[in-house]
């Protein structure tokens, strides 16, 4: 079956001789009527994305997200950094900024007073 740039390969085996395997338990279920085995075939962007993710720059930038994702969790339920008021980059760049200078401002008048 192919679904995109992926491939699954199905692999059919004949019921009879799975109930008589005596290799069965654990892969065999009591009155199946077929037994089946997929094998996802990834594609080379999904291969070298896992390849990525086991290097050292990806694991290292990994322990650094969580302070990423808390500041904008922050800017998003506390400051009100929602969906952009006005459309366009350019509209969505100036809403982000003026949301990060009124929380720094914000953060400044806090330790200063």
């Amino acid at each position: 079956k192919g679904r995109g740039k992926n491939q699954v390969d199905t692999y059919y085996f004949d019921v009879e001789k799975c109930r008589r395997c005596p290799l069965r338990e654990g892969c065999y279920k009591e009155g199946a009527k077929s037994k089946t085995y997929s094998v996802s075939i990834k594609s080379h962007e999904h291969l070298a994305q896992a390849e990525f993710q086991e290097s050292e720059a990806f694991k290292t930038k990994a322990k650094e997200r969580y302070k990423i994702e808390a500041k904008n969790s922050e800017l998003k339920h506390r400051h009100g950094y929602d969906v952009a008021s006005s459309s366009g980059l350019v509209g969505m760049e100036i809403q982000g900024a003026m949301a990060i200078f009124a929380v720094n401002v914000k953060r400044i008048l806090k330790l200063m007073g």
